[in-house]
């Protein structure tokens, strides 16, 4: 089953089990991110902003001396606690060793905090870098990040008990947009997925015929 299938499955399990009121404000703010206006994320061709991150062991992981090894696919998800980012997560790990057959590498970066980070990190068995960007400093820099409005931060306490800030430990709600990216060698972005509808996310497969085709 390709990932996109396993999506759909999760879509229909969360349409089927989430209570209204939460989906319709959830749906809602989708459809307001995507007609506002507002272009997220960075272009094919940009050069990919430079970053130092944590790893749940507190080890310092640089996006440049990661790209001297080859070049990397950088997800930015929303973190362990949507399901759709572990759909996403678990399909990549699958794949990880044809990425790394052929000299790709693999980072996951998201604003929750190191021991959220660690938790997921043990409970789907990924082995690649997954990395805490705190207050989405970095997920600004690719002009990912975005503030949840209060209807929206109502709902994940009120309705779904889940208090995003604290889970990021942030004094905000802030998350990224989903993006997946393809940065070669050089630091140049070679492929970008950006899409305010967090359900949709690139396909592994896509990714790693694409690493085939770089120089």
């Amino acid at each position: 089953m390709s990932m996109n299938e396993q999506l759909e499955q999760t879509k229909s399990g969360f349409i089927a089990k989430v209570p209204a009121l939460a989906q319709e404000n959830i749906f809602r703010h989708i459809q307001e991110q995507q007609q506002s206006g507002i272009v997220y994320g960075l272009n094919e061709g940009d050069q990919a902003p430079d970053f130092t991150l944590a790893n749940p062991l507190g080890e310092q992981i640089n996006l440049y001396n990661e790209l001297a090894n080859g070049p990397v696919i950088l997800i930015f998800y929303r973190g362990g606690w949507c399901p759709f980012c572990n759909v996403q997560l678990r399909a990549y790990q699958q794949l990880l060793p044809e990425i790394q057959k052929i000299g790709g590498q693999l980072i996951a970066v998201s604003p929750q905090s190191p021991d959220n980070s660690l938790s997921q990190m043990e409970k789907e068995q990924l082995t690649f870098h997954v990395l805490s960007d705190p207050n989405g400093r970095v997920a600004d820099s690719y002009n990912l990040l975005f503030e949840l409005p209060a209807y929206l931060q109502n709902t994940f306490t009120d309705i779904l008990g889940r208090d995003l800030a604290k889970f990021n430990a942030s004094d905000r709600w802030l998350l990224p947009v989903p993006a997946t990216y393809l940065i070669d060698r050089q630091g140049i972005l070679r492929y970008a997925s950006v899409d305010p509808d967090f359900m949709n996310r690139a396909e592994p497969q896509e990714m790693i015929d694409l690493l085939k085709k770089l120089d």
